[in-house]
Formats: structure tokens, sequence, C-alpha cells
């Protein structure tokens, strides 16, 4: 590099301070990503410039966008039309979505916090998962990226479910979520933000229209999904203990209920008492009282008899 008011480097120079390889900056300049140097005698001069280029490839390329997109992006830029707004846009869908922040804990600590025995399995299943992290330097301690995460396995475990178990489960309920996600993503993008996503880059002005938008719309994918799971648990899991109640003391858990047909006068007469949702629930109550009236009933007697 030489000492002049305008730096200028080698492309292998280039690639130092940029972190690309040679070969990867002659394929941006071939794709037309990167100005071509200037030529001097036998050498090419790269400058400041295309230092700068190199860098916003790579954070454009970090942040999901294709090599594709990119040149768009960069041509929409160098013809005046700015890339703040576009980077703006990107930064705020970048931002988490939990104020939860991460913690760390020790190795002595986690295995305290699952019985004090070390199961190098289940770390391995919480790598894996990432519910925790390796510290780099530190085989002694993890990052934790959601403690609240790591609170719930704990209370499993110490409830008696198997850390095997816990695992499996938060591989099935992150599928069921990440298809959750999936669809409210497709449901806003359809509705609210089909029209800043047109075969060009939006400008300015749409892409902070859009990053107010992600804004206001961030909190609804877990208030909605709060919503609708606390009123499926209330109804399954009256349900459930209902349906285990009804089968009585000793009865197998794994055998299904019985169907009966209630007459329709008195269904009727059931959801006007305690409403539609609860009438399942208060007719396996019923059932349950009158089936213990009726067993001490029958104890009463034979009591009496023997005596």
């Amino acid at each position: 590099m030489t000492e002049q008011s305008v730096a200028e480097y080698r492309i292998e120079d280039l690639a130092h301070h940029s972190g690309a390889t040679v070969r990867t900056i002659r394929a941006y300049q071939d794709r037309g990503l990167l100005p071509r140097p200037e030529r001097r005698g036998r050498a090419n001069v790269y400058t400041d410039t295309h230092l700068a280029r190199l860098r916003q490839i790579a954070d454009l390329l970090d942040r999901g966008y294709t090599l594709a997109s990119i040149k768009e992006l960069l041509e929409a830029w160098d013809a005046g039309r700015g890339l703040g707004g576009v980077l703006g846009l990107v930064a705020e869908v970048d931002k988490p979505w939990t104020d939860e922040r991460a913690g760390r804990i020790s190795r002595a600590e986690l295995d305290a916090r699952f019985g004090g025995d070390p199961d190098e399995a289940a770390v391995r299943d919480a790598i894996e998962l990432g519910v925790l992290e390796r510290v780099p330097g530190r085989d002694d301690e993890f990052r934790v990226p959601s403690p609240q995460e790591l609170a719930v396995a704990v209370e499993l475990y110490a409830a008696g479910v198997p850390l095997s178990a816990i695992a499996g489960h938060l591989r099935e309920l992150r599928g069921q979520v990440e298809h959750i996600a999936a669809r409210f993503l497709e449901f806003t993008t359809e509705h609210v933000f089909a029209r800043y996503l047109g075969p060009h880059p939006p400008t300015d002005a749409e892409a902070a229209e859009a990053a107010t938008l992600v804004r206001r719309l961030r909190p609804l994918a877990q208030q909605s999904v709060d919503a609708e799971l606390a009123r499926a648990m209330r109804l399954f899991a009256t349900q459930h203990l209902h349906r285990h109640l009804s089968r009585g003391p000793g009865a197998d858990l794994t055998d299904e209920p019985h169907s009966v047909t209630v007459p329709a006068g008195t269904m009727q007469a059931v959801r006007a008492l305690v409403g539609q949702e609860q009438a399942s629930a208060f007719i396996a109550a019923a059932a349950e009282r009158e089936v213990q009236a009726r067993t001490l009933d029958t104890l009463t007697s034979n009591h009496l008899n023997n005596t």
C-alpha cells in the first residue's frame, strides 16, 4: 500500500484487509459487484472504495441476501437511490424478537440443576438444539440464549420427565412453532408487506415505512400464540382430566373412553347452564359424582347387611 491521500492496494492487500480471498474478489468483479481496478502498467490498483464495497457485500451476505439481490441493491445505490432505508429495514428485522437476555451457566451449576450427575448425552442434545452454546476457550461454561427455556427444562426434570424426553419434546415443539412462524410471515407478507417487495429494491421512504410496520407487528405473533395456547390448554386440560377421572381407580389409562349418547334435551339444558365449551366436562363430572354416590350406597348397604 502506498502512502498517498487515497489508500491504494494490490489485490493481495485488499484481500487481507477485507477478509475476502483473491479468488472471491475476482469473482465479484466478473459478476459486476465490484468496480474494476485502475490499471497502471502491469499492476491493478484498488482503493478504499473497493474495500468499502467488499465490506458492504459481506454485511449483506451475513443478513441473508443472495449475490443477485446484492447486485441489484448496489446498482440502486450507485444510481443515487441509497441503501440507508433498506439496511434500516434489515436491521429492524434482525433485532431480537424477545426482551429476554441471554445468560451464562457453569458446568457445575448445570449438573446441580439436573440432579447432580453429569449427563454428556443430555449436554450434547442441548447444544444441538441451541439451548446451550459453548463459550470459546471455556470448557466449564456455557452461554444460555434463553434462560427461560432452560428453566422450563429444569422444572420438567424435577417433575420426573427424563432429559431425553424433554429433548424429544422440544424438537417436536420447535417444528410446530416454526410452522406457525412461517405461516404468520406468509400472512403478513401477503396482506401487509407485498407492496414493498416489488421487482426492485424499495426506496428509502418505503423501506422506512416497512420498518415502522415491522416494529408495530413484531409483538402480534407472540400475543396471538399466547392467547390461543391459553385457550387450548384450558379446553384440553379440563377434558383430559375428566376423561381420566371418569375411568375410576385402577383403570387402564391407555383405554379410550366409550361414547355415550346424551338426550338432546339434556344437552341443551347443560349448554344453557355452563356453556358449549364446558358441556362435556360438566357431564363427565356429573357422571363421576353419580358413580361415586352409588358406590358409597353399595358399600353402606353391604356393611349394614353384614352387621
